[in-house]
């Protein structure tokens, strides 16, 4: 199962334009996710993060890590070792930069496959993903892969956009197909990039229907909190 919207009107598969459209807005994401979220993207990673700390994980595997944001953030709760994974190379160059400029030595970023994790069995004590699943091509294998590499009692949480309801959700509707593309066309270039972010959050199985996924492939104590009006969502899992 995954969602069929792809960024671009072209030949390829999501997969692969996936790929293209982070290495084509890489050098502007972080500035883009601020600035079109007003800063909130970091108060729902450190909501996550606090949420993980429960857990005490030692190992980390962050997938669709991107610029590595959310792996850094969780070095709050002292991990012994983060490994970052993405597609995108021109996303993982951007976040080996940061973690270079901080001094970071506990966390790699290397190049794979969401769907097709390099990995061993029972490799991590936590698997994170934030906003990265509605990129997958097919979403089941996807969350097959991450809990095939987590250790028995460890942890899958995923941050990913929900669909506000109400008014709140009418205005949210609006923002995501006007403004949001006008400016990401603006600041990155790339108006397809930002037309697909708000089709992608719409074509995406949120709520209960993400939670009944997760437990048809049975993941155990599956919950899910929401952000912000219902912006965003955390979803946990346990192996």
């Amino acid at each position: 199962m995954g969602t069929k919207v792809k960024p671009y009107e072209a030949e390829g598969s999501k997969k692969e334009q996936v790929q293209q459209m982070f290495d084509n807005i890489a050098h502007r994401y972080d500035f883009l996710n601020r600035f079109l979220s007003l800063g909130i993207d970091k108060g729902w990673r450190k909501k996550a993060i606090k949420m993980l700390a429960e857990y005490k994980p030692k190992q980390i595997l962050d997938v669709a890590t991107g610029t590595a944001d959310f792996a850094i953030a969780t070095l709050e709760i002292n991990p012994i070792e983060v490994i970052g994974v993405d597609i995108s190379e021109g996303m993982l160059e951007v976040g080996r930069k940061k973690i270079a400029e901080k001094g970071i030595k506990n966390i790699r970023l290397e190049s794979g496959d969401s769907e097709s994790l390099k990995y061993e069995d029972e490799s991590f004590d936590a698997v994170i993903v934030a906003f990265g699943v509605r990129n997958f091509e097919n979403l089941e294998k996807g969350l097959s892969e991450i809990k095939r590499v987590l250790r028995p009692n460890g942890i899958a949480m995923i941050l990913e956009f929900s669909k506000p309801k109400g008014l709140f959700g009418v205005i949210f509707s609006i923002y995501n197909k006007t403004l949001l593309p006008l400016w990401g066309k603006l600041f990155s270039g790339d108006k397809a990039a930002y037309k697909y972010l708000p089709e992608s959050v719409a074509a995406f199985p949120e709520g209960e229907e993400f939670k009944g996924i997760m437990k048809g492939l049975a993941y155990h104590k599956v919950a899910d909190r929401r952000l912000t009006f219902g912006i965003c969502s955390i979803y946990t899992g346990i192996k």
